[in-house]
């Protein structure tokens, strides 16, 4: 399977550019930037189908603004995103073993996992 998405139009091989998408409850047809999952009630575009969409009589297209290109992460947002990781990696505390417990502490079990790894997401900010 290729990496790069095409576009959804019948016989059009081009690469996705653009993800339409319809608000059905408001008549209006949405396009927008090529979206960063392929969503089973979105349509992917190449430029020329995005550039020439019409919507059915009476809807709106809405065409939100497409960066120059693709959006590079700032230093904050990796210095976030390294400090996260760290923070996941980092080991658990575990209990601490009853006051009537006397004596050494069993060896860990080597057939179960040392630590719980955390699954990380990179959530965009509101204003990009």
């Amino acid at each position: 399977m290729s990496p790069v998405r095409r576009c959804s139009r019948t016989a059009c091989g081009r690469p996705a550019v653009a993800t339409l998408t319809y608000v059905y409850a408001d008549s209006t047809a949405v396009l927008g930037p090529l979206a960063t999952y392929a969503e089973p009630h979105c349509y992917d575009l190449c430029a020329e189908h995005s550039e020439r969409l019409t919507a059915p009589r009476g809807w709106e297209v809405v065409r939100l603004a497409d960066s120059a290109g693709p959006a590079r992460p700032r230093g904050d947002d990796l210095e976030a995103l390294a400090d996260a990781v760290r923070e996941a990696a980092r080991p658990q505390d575990r209990p601490a073993a009853p006051a009537t417990a006397p004596g050494p502490h069993p060896a860990p079990d080597p057939q179960l996992p040392a630590t719980r790894r955390a699954h990380l997401r990179v959530l965009r900010s509101p204003d990009s």
